[in-house]
This record gives C-alpha cells, structure tokens and sequence, in this order.
C-alpha cells in the first residue's frame, strides 16, 4: 500500500502544483527554463505512475474490503464509462464537444473515477480502490475549481489546437466508442485482468 501511497503523491503531486501554487509554478518555469520544467514535470509523472502501477498490482493481492455494492452498479460503471475515451479524444480536437465540456479531460477523469469506485460491486470496493480512483476523483474536482480560478486571475495558459471544426466531433464520438469497445471486451482483460462484461 505503502508503493501505491507514494505513487499518487508523487503523480497527482506534480499534477496539482498549478492548484495549490500557480505563481511559484510560473517561477520555477522562469528559473529552470520550460523545457527543464517539463523534463523534470514528465521525469516525476513518470515514476509515480509506474509505482501507482505496482503499488495497486500489490495491494490487490492483499486487498483490505471497505464497501460492497449491488450487482448493478457494474452497469452504471459501464455507462458511465462510455463517453470516458470520447471526451480524452475531445481534449486535442477543437469542436463542439471541446466548446461544450470546456474542459473534457478533467470529466473523463471524473467519469472514470467514479465508475471504478462503482464498479468494484463483484469483488467489493478496497482500500486501493479509494485511494486510486477516489484520489483521481478528487483531485479532477479540485482541479476544475482551480481552473476556473486561475482563468479569472488571467493565470490560465492553453494549448494552440487550432479552430474548431465539426470533422473533430466525428473523430472524437467514432474514435472514442471504438476504444471503448476495445477496452470493453478485450484490452482491459489484458492490461487489468478483469473483464467489464465478463
């Protein structure tokens, strides 16, 4: 647990300095240089993530039950998961989806969260379980507040995507269901070893 602890830390640390610090994140970018700052910001990301990785993979063999839901809230999981890799792909194309959700990434983060916390209704939601999936939730709250106060401060930069076009929706709504899929029936299994509909 002790691994999967440090990893989150670690991770959602380095991802949560534009919350907690916006200005000494632009101090440091102007000490170090940009390319250093996201050297440094990848290097960090990096290694929490594989210790999220192991640490989780450890403490599944050791689970601690916190919670246990009905059969049906695998279904709900399943739905809730479902726009999840539209809304990644709406991320970097510029369309109505983009314009809508204004921040599509941090809902699929939030998406994907919570149908995990829901969909541990076989085996029983654990410790792991929260710590994972309950820290990304709660960090993608948070992270949405602090854009929308950042943007009002002017301290919100964003990326250049370019205009939006509606063959960007197409991509994003085929290509996302299509991951899905592939998640859904094959991949997950692979990755994860659990199966969604299986």
């Amino acid at each position: 647990m002790a691994w999967l602890i440090l990893g989150l830390m670690l991770f959602l640390g380095v991802h949560s300095v534009s919350i907690v610090a916006p200005h000494a994140r632009n101090r440091w970018v102007q000490r170090l240089g940009e390319g250093p700052w996201k050297g440094l910001y990848t290097l960090v990301s990096i290694v929490g993530f594989g210790l999220i990785v192991w640490g989780y993979g450890q403490a599944r063999e050791a689970p601690v039950l916190l919670y246990s839901l009905p059969g049906g809230f695998r279904h709900l999981a399943a739905l809730l998961m479902l726009p999840v890799f539209v809304l990644l792909f709406a991320a970097y194309l510029p369309g109505r989806i983009q314009a809508l959700v204004k921040h599509p990434m941090l809902l699929a983060v939030k998406f994907w969260a919570l149908a995990h916390l829901l969909a541990q209704s076989v085996t029983g939601g654990t410790l792991a379980d929260v710590l994972l999936f309950g820290g990304f939730l709660v960090w993608a709250i948070a992270d949405r507040i602090s854009v929308k106060r950042r943007a009002a401060a002017g301290l919100l930069r964003s990326l250049p995507l370019g205009p939006p076009r509606a063959l960007n929706d197409a991509i994003a709504l085929v290509g996302g269901l299509a991951v899905y899929a592939l998640f859904a029936f094959w991949l997950h299994a692979v990755l994860f070893g659990v199966r969604p509909f299986g």
